[in-house]
Parts: structure tokens; C-alpha cells; sequence
């Protein structure tokens, strides 16, 4: 099956994309896998429209109806490959399945670095967060328990001690914290552990504190999440011959979100930028206008 345009990432940007191509009446398909950040967050609370939060699961359902309305086709896949064939591109998933396009749009996001603690999982978006420009304010002044790895989780301790001075950072992993960030830590009268979590407690999907590999329980109203090292999932774009970041991120024009390769764009949090929802859509609807315009101007030429 062939399509104007294929959109590998079924999340915020993907789906703002899908929106704005189909009301461009181009033909689209949107291959997602069902998992990403927006299916993990229970809980996006600095959206317009939404002052009380909505969840990246019920804004996903949403997006997905609204395109399906516009005509756009939905497969859940996971793509396997991306070449390019001929003047377009080839896909194949991992069922074998081949999806050719004319246009990509890479929306496949990044996965944070979170430990196996199922309940921490259910707290996400509720009082558990990763993004500080998206959820310090969440945390003023408010009893915050930052767990992450070595420099990045103090870094972010020290972050949010422009919401809270109530702070503590438990180095799970025990990672060497700089001698100057640890300096830092004591100037904000941040607590610092270093030992492993061994439980986690929660209660209605709410974190309440946890328990140290010692038996000590450090107990708090919300958490943050910093253990750096998330996955950027960029290996499609890699196949493509994209251009990449050190840290893996796609690089883009700042205009109109091609990459490098001509007609392959990216989107959203793949794309190196402040990772919010409020960003992914607006550069989900800028890439698809301009893969509108580049068909416009196939259009003018021939």
C-alpha cells in the first residue's frame, strides 16, 4: 500500500501531524507502536484548554478519533526498517508488512530511564514527574524526593529548589556526584542519600515515599524522576542517513522540520528541543504544513 505521507509515532506530534495532513486531504498512515511517553503520563497539567490535566492516554484517544474523522488510516506496528526506494520510501514492521510513502515524518520520541518499580509507573503525571519545565510547578513547596544517578539527579534537586526548599536526592544508583554539585546540594540544604531503593510505596497512584535497601523510609508528597540516559529513538533515522546529535537527537531546519535527507521530516521529542507536549504539537503541525507545501510545489513544477 502506498501513501502521500507515513507517520512512524503515534504520540502528540505524530497525531498533531495526522491532523493537519488530513485536513490537507492527503492520504496518511500513522504506524505506532502503543508505547511512549504520552501512553505512560497520567497527567499533562500546563496544556491550554485543560486546567485540570488531562492524560496522555485520553488526549491520544482524542487525537486518534479526530484524525480517523479526516481520513486518516492508524496500524499499530513497530517499523523495523526505513530505505529509500526510488523517489520515495519503504517501510517494513516487524510482521513483514511493507508500507510505501512519499513523504516521513519520524514522531518516534525518546523513553526515560525509569527503574523497575511498577507503582512508580502508575504515579507518572499524578506526583511523580521527569520534566521540571513541565511539572516543577506541580511541586511548590511541597516535600519533593528527586531519585535518579549521579550528577544528573543533582542537578535536578537543585532545579527544583527554585519550587521547594523541602528536597531530598536519593542517588538509587549510587553514581559519583561531583564534588562541587555536592557542595551545591548543601548551600540549598538538599538531603542527599546515597543507597539503593528497595520498595517503592504508593497508594492510589500516588507516591508517598520509599524504602531504602537499609529499611529506611524517606517519605515525601511528590517525586522526580533523573537518571538520564534515555533512549532516543532515532534508529530509523540513522537508516536513512540523518543527521544526528551526539546525544542522538535528530537535527532539523528550525522552520520547517525537514532533516537533512530531502523529504524525511521529525517531530517532537526525537527532535533535540525543551521536551513538552505544547512543543510536540506545534512542531507536528509545522512539518506536516511543510510536507503540504512540498507536494505544492511538485505540483507547480510538473
Amino acid at each position: 500500500m502506498s501513501y502521500d505521507c507515513i507517520i512512524v509515532g503515534g504520540g502528540i506530534a505524530g497525531l498533531q501531524a495526522a491532523i493537519q495532513l488530513g485536513r490537507y486531504k492527503h492520504k496518511v498512515l500513522v504506524i505506532d507502536s502503543n508505547y511512549g511517553r504520552s501512553t505512560l503520563c497520567k497527567s499533562y497539567n500546563n496544556i491550554l484548554g485543560w486546567p485540570d490535566g488531562i492524560s496522555g492516554h485520553e488526549l491520544r484517544q482524542l487525537g486518534k478519533r479526530q484524525a480517523e474523522k479526516l481520513g486518516v488510516e492508524f496500524i499499530s506496528e513497530v517499523v523495523d526498517r526505513a530505505e529509500k526506494v526510488g523517489k520515495g520510501f519503504q517501510l517494513t514492521v516487524k510482521t513483514g508488512l511493507q508500507f510505501a510513502a512519499k513523504r516521513l515524518l519520524l514522531a518516534t520520541g525518546i523513553m526515560d530511564r525509569i527503574p523497575a518499580f511498577p507503582e512508580l509507573l502508575h504515579c507518572l503525571g499524578i506526583n511523580v514527574y521527569v520534566c521540571p519545565d513541565c511539572d516543577g510547578y506541580e511541586v511548590m513547596n511541597k516535600s519533593t524526593i528527586v531519585i535518579g544517578a549521579g550528577n544528573v539527579g543533582a542537578k535536578m534537586a537543585l532545579t527544583l529548589s527554585y519550587w521547594t526548599q523541602d528536597l531530598t536526592y536519593i542517588n538509587h544508583e549510587q553514581t559519583e556526584v561531583s564534588e562541587h554539585l555536592l557542595n551545591e546540594l548543601k548551600v540549598h540544604r538538599i538531603q542527599y542519600v546515597e543507597e539503593t531503593i528497595q520498595k517503592v510505596i504508593a497508594e492510589n497512584s500516588y507516591l508517598k515515599g520509599f524504602i531504602l535497601q537499609s529499611g529506611k523510609r524517606i517519605m515525601g508528597e511528590c517525586g522526580f524522576i533523573a537518571f538520564g540516559g534515555n533512549e532516543v529513538k532515532s534508529n530509523l533515522a540513522k537508516q536513512l542517513g540523518v543527521e544526528l546529535l551526539e546525544n542522538h537527537h535528530i537535527v532539523v531546519n528550525p522552520r520547517t522540520k525537514m532533516t537533512n535527507i530531502p523529504n524525511v521530516w521529525a517531530a517532537g521529542d526525537v527532535v533535540a528541543h525543551s521536551e513538552q507536549v505544547t512543543i510536540a504539537m506545534g512542531e507536528g503541525s509545522a512539518a506536516a504544513i511543510w510536507i503540504h507545501k512540498s507536494f505544492m510545489d511538485e505540483r507547480e513544477v510538473f
